[in-house]
């Protein structure tokens, strides 16, 4: 007997009348059979024919020794049992596995033998938490989409295994953030949004408008009741402490923190309030309780730092420096004290959040980025520990620096942290592990296949044995605890989502063998006729991604979108366009007028982002290894699409596939073109001979053809 024949004998569905999502998830059983829901406060259940239960942690008590052992194990598990009868029980460790895994059961498990669960199965999944981190469509600047369905994007979120969302959305557009005419520093303020977005304390009590206030509060609740519904765990991801209107310190001047804005970014100073002085902790404190007191759930706070418009006084990355109020540097302090203090004051904001929570949520994490503080990293991993944790991309670096290298060009260190370039890890980071565990807390590390950090804007590039390496890779080495880059995506704009379906297999199936699992996913989207087709097109577009070297990681991910490399004219001297004609791309560039990236690609801000040497060395490697790979995946496609039209229906895998990967490889060609801008501006002024200048020259005109086609494709 299959699984799907034994849960259609299923009579009645218990579960426990404090658990939503087990009434979400029997909602989703019962469909697959004639069940009743039975909503129960008894702790104690008895074995019966077609009662299946339904529960999490110890909401009911079962007379199974196996199971009791696992409730006392402290350990992240699923147990399933379904006998022929129709009886049975789902159990799981946290109530954030109950409805993804009985997703798989309804969609993975069915056609299994009833046998094999009979007694009692026991899943370890992968990975304990599964966390989005900079949610891109609930949280930051994909809210704003047409169409967003709430609902189905996080009920796809469960369903694919993420465990904890992020959920601190702004209700509007943009931020109440103001600045100079022509300024861009507001737009750093959509995303990622502060405490004092959503609740006030008596502090700063009429700083922003109420309405604005209850309304970006009422869009956080529903957020995380959506969540909750599904079994997922609310939090957030804001920078702080972040910087307040001017007008706080008309009110409280001897209040003023640090300087913490871009100063080559913004046109007027930004300042946070000073969290050395005891009343700002106060006011942290009393947001954090109300925020508690207003989704009791909310499970985690992840704070990034120094950064759009955020910092901590006198840590060495501030962009203007070490600076701040007079309340934590005495005179004459030498760089060693100062970090020690700039450090300890860190520490003491994070415990101030977490023992807030705390007093709501017992379980409740902070959990913060180290590359910020490289000043004061010694300091702040001495102090973690207690639930105060960290999210990182390497845990044996200090600052930004990568100590991961690219796949294919071993000598370059252009990789996007997290992603499939990151291919290997480290055994110098287990002990690190190990060391927080024993305090404590958990090391996130960062996990990205889309929609954000690579390939933007792009949605749903293929690269499902890619993901599967990157996963396997940290789940054999004891990463236990996923920071998701970008979260996940709607399925209605990305109807079939390897990557993330891989992912969803992997969670509760580590030893699956990958290449069976995309087979079989292939055959269900494609068809036994195409399937090969879609596969081979899936292991070229791999490779093509593998060539490519990644030379400006900002340009793989946000900054392509930033500074409009899809509309901006590739010519070698910008400033030579009109400026009647700049309007219809610069206009909404994401940069000042004194920014060096406007007129050199190779710049931004006060920041060099690569060398003509690496450009060049970098562009030949991408003309040599990328379009064959790349071309060939598109022609698998192409040569069976009509046919595919014919047999699956215009809206069909082979024809989706098809516009993605053709989409890609014009994003790969434009990035391509920029470095050969790169190559070809700073070439010919740094050349000695004419020959040397004819050569650039030639190189450029060749570049603008190739994307005058490509912008047409």
């Amino acid at each position: 007997m299959k699984v799907s024949s034994a849960i259609s004998l299923i009579q009645n569905i218990n579960i426990h009348e404090s658990s939503k999502v087990a009434a979400t998830a029997a909602h989703e059983l019962k469909q697959a059979s004639a069940a009743k829901i039975i909503i129960s406060g008894t702790s104690e259940i008895q074995d019966e024919v077609g009662l299946f239960s339904i529960s999490s942690g110890s909401e009911f008590a079962f007379n199974d020794t196996k199971l009791s052992e696992l409730l006392h194990s402290n350990e992240a598990f699923i147990y399933f049992q379904i006998k022929e009868n129709g009886s049975g029980k789902l159990v799981t460790s946290h109530r954030h596995f109950l409805y993804a895994y009985t997703k798989y059961i309804l969609d993975v498990l069915a056609d299994e033998d009833v046998a094999g669960f009979a007694n009692g199965k026991i899943i370890k999944p992968a990975f304990d938490w599964h966390r989005t981190s900079y949610d891109y469509f609930l949280a930051q600047e994909g809210r704003v989409q047409r169409n967003f369905d709430k609902e189905a994007y996080i009920r796809e979120q469960a369903r694919l295994g993420f465990t904890h969302i992020e959920i601190n959305g702004l209700a509007f557009p943009m931020a109440l953030e103001n600045g100079p005419k022509g300024e861009t520093y507001p737009m750093f303020y959509t995303y990622c949004a502060a405490l004092d977005q959503f609740v006030y304390s008596e502090l700063n009590k009429g700083l922003y408008p109420f309405y604005y206030l209850s309304a970006n509060l009422a869009n956080l609740k529903e957020n995380a009741r959506l969540a909750i519904k599904y079994g997922l765990t609310p939090g957030f991801t804001s920078f702080e402490p972040r910087s307040v209107p001017d007008q706080f310190f008309e009110r409280y001047p001897m209040l003023r923190g640090a300087r913490v804005d871009h100063p080559f970014r913004s046109f007027k100073p930004r300042y946070n309030m000073t969290i050395t002085h005891p009343l700002v902790r106060e006011h942290y404190a009393e947001m954090m309780k109300k925020l508690m007191h207003e989704i009791p759930e909310l499970g985690f706070l992840s704070i990034w730092t120094n950064d759009s418009g955020a910092g901590f006084e006198y840590t060495k990355s501030l962009y203007v420096g070490r600076n701040g109020g007079a309340y934590l540097i005495r005179e004459w302090k030498g760089d060693d004290e100062i970090a020690r203090l700039a450090g300890e004051n860190a520490l003491r904001f994070f415990h101030v959040l977490k023992d807030a929570a705390s007093e709501i949520n017992p379980d409740f994490r902070v959990i913060t980025r180290m590359e910020s503080f490289y000043g004061e990293h010694d300091v702040i991993w001495k102090g973690l520990g207690n639930g105060i944790e960290i999210e990182a991309t390497s845990l044996i670096c200090k600052g930004w620096d990568m100590p991961y290298t690219h796949p294919k060009y071993p000598d370059s260190k252009s990789v996007t942290g997290g992603s499939v370039y990151q291919t290997y890890f480290d055994p110098r980071e287990k002990p690190f592990i190990a060391e927080l565990a024993q305090k404590d807390a958990y090391a996130h590390f960062y996990f990205t296949a889309g929609p954000h950090i690579l390939f933007d804007p792009l949605l749903g590039v293929p690269y499902p044995k890619l993901t599967q390496h990157r996963l396997q890779l940290l789940h054999k080495n004891d990463v236990k605890h996923l920071a998701h880059t970008g979260g996940g995506l709607p399925a209605d704009l990305v109807p079939y989502n390897i990557n993330h379906e891989i992912m969803h297999l992997f969670q509760f199936n580590p030893q699956m063998d990958v290449k069976s699992e995309v087979d079989r996913i292939a055959k269900s989207w494609a068809g036994e006729k195409y399937y090969k087709n879609l596969v081979r097109a899936w292991e070229l577009t791999e490779e093509a991604i593998l060539a490519y070297p990644n030379s400006v990681p900002l340009y793989s991910g946000y900054g392509f979108c930033w500074y409009r490399l899809w509309v901006r004219p590739f010519i070698p001297n910008l400033d030579a366009v009109a400026e009647n004609e700049k309007g219809f791309y610069e206009d909404q560039i994401c940069t000042t007028p004194h920014n060096p990236n406007n007129v050199d690609l190779s710049k931004d801000v006060l920041f060099n982002l690569t060398t003509a040497e690496k450009a060049e060395i970098d562009l030949q490697r991408l003309d040599e290894n990328l379009w064959q790979p790349m071309d060939q995946a598109i022609e698998t496609l192409q040569s069976v699409e009509a046919d595919a039209k014919n047999e699956l229906g215009e809206n069909n895998v082979i024809s989706d596939q098809l516009v993605r990967l053709t989409a890609l490889r014009c994003w790969f060609m434009t990035q391509r073109n920029v470095i050969a801008w790169i190559t070809g501006v700073h070439g010919y002024m740094n050349a000695d001979s004419e020959q040397e200048k004819k050569k650039h020259r030639d190189l450029l005109r060749d570049m603008m053809e190739k994307e005058i086609k490509n912008t047409k494709a």
